[in-house]
């Protein structure tokens, strides 16, 4: 069950892609709660080259990072913004992509993410999303 905190953090997100929203260039939105309480919103960066754009989730941290360095994310949420001609025009949770969860677990291995669940929006840890997870490090 998502906390008031949590629905506060997905109404935050659907803002800023309801306010930001252009077909085809941004059509997903976040929004991240930082450990000391602050929300940081942002929106996906497309471009006319694929390798160049950048998600939501990471305009967000970026944001966040910039204003007051790197407090840690509690929690961070992307929802996605239906294109103009889909039946149904609810903005909605969706998870984040293999690069975004490398991103989150990067900056905070503790980061709570609200995903997509069978019964609506579910919050898990990134380390759920995560298994596995890339390292430098070498073992055998």
């Amino acid at each position: 069950m998502l906390s008031q905190r949590d629905q506060e953090l997905i109404a935050a997100a659907r803002e800023a892609i309801k306010r930001c929203y252009r077909n085809d260039w941004q059509e997903v939105g976040a929004a991240l709660r930082t450990r000391d309480g602050r929300i940081y919103t942002g929106v996906n960066l497309d471009a006319y080259l694929g390798r160049m754009a950048v998600c939501a989730e990471a305009v967000a941290l970026g944001r966040a990072v910039t204003d007051v360095g790197e407090t840690g994310i509690e929690t961070i949420v992307a929802v996605r913004h239906p294109d103009a001609d889909e039946a149904d025009q609810a903005i909605v949770v969706v998870s984040p992509c293999g690069s975004c969860r490398e991103l989150i677990w990067d900056y905070d291995r503790n980061a709570r993410v609200i995903v997509p669940g069978a019964n609506g929006p579910a919050v898990c840890s990134i380390g759920e999303l995560l298994p596995n997870k890339y390292s430098r490090e070498r073992t055998l």
